[in-house]
C-alpha cells in the first residue's frame, strides 16, 4: 500500500469513527439539535472542560 493509499484508508476510518459517535449521541439524545449533538461530539474528542473554554453556549449541556 502506498503512503497516499494508507492516508486515504486512515481519513476514511477517521470518518467512519466519527460517522458512528455523531450516530451514538443522536441515538442517545433524539431531541437534540445539530448545534448540541455537535457540541456533545466535540466534547467526546476534546473533553468536556476544553469544550466549555471553545464554546460558552456548551456549558449548560453537562453536568456540574
Amino acid at each position: 500500500m502506498s503512503p497516499l493509499d494508507r492516508l486515504r484508508a486512515a481519513n476514511a476510518l477517521s470518518r467512519q469513527v466519527h460517522a458512528l459517535a455523531l450516530a451514538g449521541i443522536r441515538h442517545r439524545h433524539p431531541q437534540a439539535s445539530e448545534r448540541e449533538c455537535f457540541l456533545r461530539l466535540a466534547a467526546i474528542k476534546l473533553g468536556r472542560e476544553r469544550t466549555v473554554q471553545l464554546y460558552a453556549d456548551a456549558a449548560g449541556l453537562f453536568d456540574p
